[in-house]
């Protein structure tokens, strides 16, 4: 292996400690630099193949700074940090980097690291390749709506991975079109004539997931009255979608790396393991990175599920989109019910444009299918928006909305945010920050019922 790496790290025992594993990992070590203006001048002088980037460096400048320039010039690179704090993990992620680790790590989690990395890095350059020497036929991206340069990304990142058999983690809000995106994924790939198992890690109760996932055999434990294959058994030959993949419980991430290492099974109960031929694609609204540094999600399933990322946009920053896809579904609901609405006011489109839309795409569909329902005439004249996206301030001079009138707007909101889901990723209880009988309780005091939503 003769790739040449530069760490760029201002600890000397850290960065000495790095030297020493790469080399003995058979990396070629070309040289530390402990600012980002020495790591300029390395690079000038000798090409990396590699760059390892702390975030923190001794000068003004930061690893995100020098980031960029690596990635202007196509130099592949990885973070290795301590800082997890939310804003710098975001920033961090827009750079595009090839992995990123926290500080302290096991020698054994960057080797990994990095193999991954080298993996990703060559599959985009042979798909590339592939792309720019012979004419392939055209991605079927079903019925993913816009022409946004972000969601343009997006869809040439699909594009790329679909034909290979790695590993994809599509992360991204509540309501951005993960699983649309999988299933692009599943059927632009050599598998689409084989199953695409969903399995939503967030709705598996915590005693069934192992049986769930692996299957167990008859009399494993009481109730087992008959042998059940599980989800990846279901699915061998095809792809696993592990929706909400931040949900699963830590006993069963131990479980799951197993099958991505040695692509086996053992149902509970049983006393032999057998092979599963599966494609594993990930999601989660969570950022793993926070969740793997507060010890909530192993670091080593990260790193195998996370060979290559592909991150969904918020609909706020696919202004290109909004009206394409409220026409869409307008289509959609007309060709349903035969109702002939033609399209949408200015005023409508100039509310829809305007709007934050917390929800993402859930949230349009379901504004724009109670907005078809209540509309009169040829056309939408206006959109019902939640109340957060007016004035608060409705109430006279002087004249104040009680605790219990602000509350139930606020949980109204959330729920018209969420498309009337109370529980589970993407619910309102989840955006309340709230468990989910609470809400429920909050919700049968205040009197909203599910016609208010």
């Amino acid at each position: 292996m003769n790739e040449k790496i530069l760490i760029v790290e201002d600890e000397f025992i850290v960065a000495n400690d790095l030297k020493m594993i790469l080399k003995k990992g058979n990396y070629n070590v070309m040289g530390i630099a402990s600012s980002a203006t020495q790591a300029r001048t390395m690079i000038a002088a000798k090409r990396p193949d590699w760059v390892l980037l702390d975030i923190i460096l001794k000068g003004n400048e930061t690893g995100i700074d020098l980031a960029r320039e690596l990635a202007a010039v196509k130099i592949p690179f990885l973070f290795i940090s301590a800082n997890t704090n939310q804003s710098i993990l975001e920033a961090v992620k827009k750079t595009g980097p090839y992995g990123f680790m926290v500080k302290p790590f096991r020698e054994k989690d960057l080797l990994v690291m990095l193999d991954i990395a080298r993996y990703r890095h060559k599959i985009e350059n042979q798909q590339e390749l592939k792309t720019g020497e012979i004419e392939q036929a055209a991605p079927d991206f079903g019925e993913i709506i816009g022409q946004s340069p972000n969601l343009k990304e997006v869809l040439h990142k699909v594009s790329l991975v679909a034909p290979t058999d790695t590993s994809v983690l599509i992360t991204g809000e509540s309501g951005t079109g993960k699983e649309r995106i999988a299933h692009a994924l599943h059927k632009n790939s050599d598998r689409k004539n084989k199953p695409l198992v969903v399995v939503n890690c967030a709705a598996l109760p915590l005693s069934l997931v192992e049986s769930e996932l692996f299957g167990h055999e008859k009399g494993a434990f009481t109730g087992a009255n008959s042998l059940r294959t599980g989800k990846f058994e279901q699915a061998n030959g095809g792809t696993v979608f592990l929706d909400e993949i931040g949900e699963l419980p830590l006993d069963a991430q131990v479980k799951l790396l197993r099958v991505l290492q040695e692509k086996e099974i053992e149902r509970i109960g049983g006393n032999h393991t057998f092979k599963v031929d599966v494609r594993i694609i990930a999601a989660t609204n969570r950022n793993l990175e926070k969740e793997v540094a507060e010890g909530r999600f192993r670091l080593d399933l990260y790193y195998r599920l996370n060979v290559f990322p592909i991150e969904l946009p918020p609909l706020k920053n696919r202004k290109d989109d909004i009206l394409l896809l409220a026409n869409h579904f307008l289509l959609k609901f007309n060709k349903a019910n035969g109702k002939g609405i033609t399209g949408f006011s200015d005023k409508a489109q100039q509310q829809l444009l305007q709007y934050s839309w917390p929800g993402n795409i859930r949230e349009l569909e379901h504004l724009i299918e109670r907005s078809w329902l209540l509309a009169t005439g040829h056309e939408i004249d206006s959109i019902e928006l939640p109340a957060d996206s007016e004035s608060l301030g409705e109430t006279a001079p002087g004249e104040l909305s009680s605790l219990e009138d602000m509350e139930r707007k606020h949980i109204m909101q959330a729920l018209q945010a969420s498309g009337g889901k109370v529980f589970g990723s993407g619910g309102a209880a989840e955006m309340l920050k709230i468990p989910a009988t609470t809400l429920y309780s909050k919700m049968k005091k205040l009197g909203i019922q599910q016609e208010h939503y």
